[in-house]
């Protein structure tokens, strides 16, 4: 590792003359020898070194490429399929949260800050919910080629 110690005014000097030649900081500390390539960065830029013997020039750069972009066509999902069924509220009343049971519909009925939230409580078919709720909770899916087009599989 380097040391203060270890910048003597020869290799200062020596750095100075590396780094306006345009080599770069790994290469200068092999040639040092001792001293890492941020001990390099680190002493030129205290050093205030900056010019560098192969500044870019303006249009040496490759021109930047450009990919073509397609347009992907996709068929819209028939509205029909987001047409929400009428659903009747429960006989029973629903459940609560702590009455409800696994294998009944946990969607939510009212406002849950009120005295009369409820869950559904039918029997689930769907995940979490019946099949009434289960068509409003779960979105259709597209057929795959839609998919491919659309750049989502």
């Amino acid at each position: 590792m380097s040391t203060a110690s270890d910048w003597t005014d020869a290799r200062v000097e020596l750095l100075s003359d590396l780094w306006r030649e345009g080599l770069s900081a790994s290469q200068i500390a092999r040639r040092l020898g001792g001293v890492t390539r941020n001990a390099v960065i680190g002493k030129v830029h205290r050093l205030g070194l900056s010019g560098r013997a192969r500044a870019s020039t303006p249009g040496t750069r490759r021109p930047k490429v450009r990919r073509e972009r397609r347009l992907r066509i996709i068929k819209p999902v028939p509205a029909a399929a987001f047409d929400r069924p009428a659903i009747e509220p429960p006989a029973s009343g629903g459940a609560t949260v702590l009455s409800v049971r696994r294998g009944q519909c946990r969607w939510p009925i009212g406002e849950p800050r009120h005295d009369d939230f409820r869950l559904c409580g039918r029997a689930a078919t769907r995940g979490a919910y019946c099949a009434a709720h289960g068509a409003l909770a779960y979105r259709p899916v597209a057929p795959d080629h839609l998919l491919r087009l659309a750049g989502l599989s």
